[in-house]
């Protein structure tokens, strides 16, 4: 999925995320993580992130994740929302994301 614009979703309030992604063209995929939870649940967090721009087969894009303690399904939500928004998508295709 190609990265077209800045696309936003979340907050940050807490149990939430927000994200901002960006293109990033010829420069591959940037993940910049800032988490309450980092120490803990750093890798897990960018090993989702790393799993669902795969999914979305997005190649080249930073991402930049301020975390408050959300739960994994709400940062996957966020994530995708924010993806389907830089791409300008607006009826992102759920059923077919694990």
């Amino acid at each position: 999925m190609k990265i077209e614009r800045t696309g936003m979703a979340g907050s940050l309030e807490s149990s939430d995320v927000l994200v901002t992604i960006d293109p990033n063209v010829g420069r591959g995929v940037e993940v910049v993580l800032k988490s309450i939870a980092e120490s803990r649940f750093g890798k897990q967090i960018r090993l989702l992130i790393e799993e669902t721009l795969s999914e979305l087969e997005v190649v080249e894009a930073r991402v930049q994740v301020e975390d408050r303690s959300a739960l994994d399904c709400t940062i996957k939500a966020r994530l995708v929302t924010a993806i389907h928004r830089a791409a300008k998508m607006s009826h992102p295709d759920w059923e077919h994301l694990s």
